[in-house]
């Protein structure tokens, strides 16, 4: 049985993003890696958006923008995002990027199978696969698992679960409807009918777009009822004559759930498995860019000088205010769905875009976590503090 010493069920985001940190550290050469996912990541199958400070893979950027626009059925703004950008990154990009660095690393492999059970031993772990009515099995020192079980969560009911959840269409139009210098981040004037629902925007001409009909809700919708959505938004936009390029539609789990439980010495969840997932918005990309590093960090600090790998993975998750933060806004929302755009709104009407930003990318002080939030309904927040507090474990790392 061929053994590794990691291997990855799974090759999402963020398991192709630490394979990616592994390479351009240069430390793990020596290591043997196997990627393992049925999907061989040769379509576009979503688009990533970020804001950033850096140059980050600027080379294979669909597109960026300076401004952005947030809209309520009230106002809008145009938020002038200073130092930071807004980026548009598709997948396919990505994965090609990533996969053309891999096939120049011989130590690092890919096997085109799906994942149908991994367990860890006393000295090993080791990993069974199916394809084309065959299975196989492969052993390793070290997991880093990217598939997402949903059961986690719904078998429990300390930690409710949200999902962001989307049909988008990207469209050429006939009509010059599109501000391509300006992003539309959120668009809350699209019918609430109860939930938090808006309208999301990347136009990348003055003609083309991709458009979004986004909700933060516990329950998905019939695909009808997305498209109805944006049917009538283009509508509203004045747009008469267009064609439809290509759809893509996602769904991503917003929870405050424990993952890191089930870490164990020499098996770690990542990406959504994981928690990786910023469970107060469903941002994901940048969130994956800081974990993985940080867990190639991790790996790089932890082990020793020779080539064994003794690494608890159990060490790894570190408890932060901001898991509090998403905590109460997640329940706020699980338990009154509607207060998503007055709480969003609250926040983008007269605040600082580039503090918004930098509080959810994690990076505030103390006393600009408190500016920040002073501007949402305090009620709301209070009476969710107020639940949580009775519960200590709340606290319990």
């Amino acid at each position: 049985m061929k053994h590794y010493h990691y291997i990855f069920t799974g090759s999402g985001l963020s398991a192709l993003m630490t394979v990616y940190e592994m390479i351009v550290s240069d430390k793990f050469q020596d290591k043997s890696i196997l990627l393992i996912d049925q999907d061989p990541k040769k379509s576009n199958d979503r688009t990533w958006c970020f804001w950033d400070d850096t140059s980050m893979f600027d080379s294979i950027l669909s597109k960026k923008w300076d401004y952005a626009l947030f809209a309520n059925e009230n106002f809008q703004r145009n938020l002038d995002l200073k130092h930071y950008q807004y980026k548009m990154l598709r997948g396919l990009d990505f994965y090609n990027m990533i996969f053309d660095l891999i096939s120049k690393n011989k130590n690092i492999h890919f096997a085109h199978k799906k994942v149908i059970h991994f367990q860890e031993f006393d000295d090993y772990c080791e990993v069974n696969t199916s394809a084309n009515g065959l299975e196989e099995s492969y052993r390793c020192d070290k997991i880093f698992n990217s598939i997402f079980n949903p059961e986690l969560v719904k078998k429990q009911s300390e930690y409710p679960l949200l999902q962001q959840h989307f049909i988008g269409w990207f469209i050429k139009s006939k009509e010059a409807v599109f501000n391509p210098n300006a992003a539309t981040f959120m668009d809350f004037s699209v019918e609430q009918r109860g939930n938090t629902r808006f309208m999301y925007i990347l136009p990348t001409s003055s003609t083309e777009a991709l458009l979004e009909y986004t909700l933060f809700s516990a329950d998905l919708l019939a695909t009808e009822e997305y498209e109805t959505e944006i049917q009538k938004y283009i509508q509203k936009l004045g747009i008469t004559d267009y064609e439809i390029v290509e759809k893509e539609q996602g769904n991503i789990p917003m929870t405050c759930y424990k993952f890191w439980k089930h870490n164990t010495k020499n098996i770690i969840n990542i990406g959504s498995a994981g928690g990786w997932t910023k469970a107060s918005t469903g941002f994901t990309f940048k969130n994956v860019t800081k974990k993985s590093k940080a867990l190639v960090n991790f790996l790089q600090n932890e082990n020793d000088a020779s080539t064994s790998v003794n690494t608890s993975f159990t060490k790894f998750h570190k408890m932060s205010k901001f898991w509090l933060y998403d905590l109460l806004f997640i329940d706020v929302l699980h338990k009154n769905n509607e207060l998503g755009s007055k709480i969003f709104s609250s926040l983008f009407k007269k605040g600082n875009p580039t503090m918004i930003f930098k509080f959810l990318d994690e990076e505030t002080t103390l006393w600009e976590d408190v500016v920040i939030m002073s501007k949402c309904p305090s009620l709301p927040f209070l009476k969710a503090l107020f639940r949580r507090f009775i519960n200590f474990k709340m606290f319990d790392n």
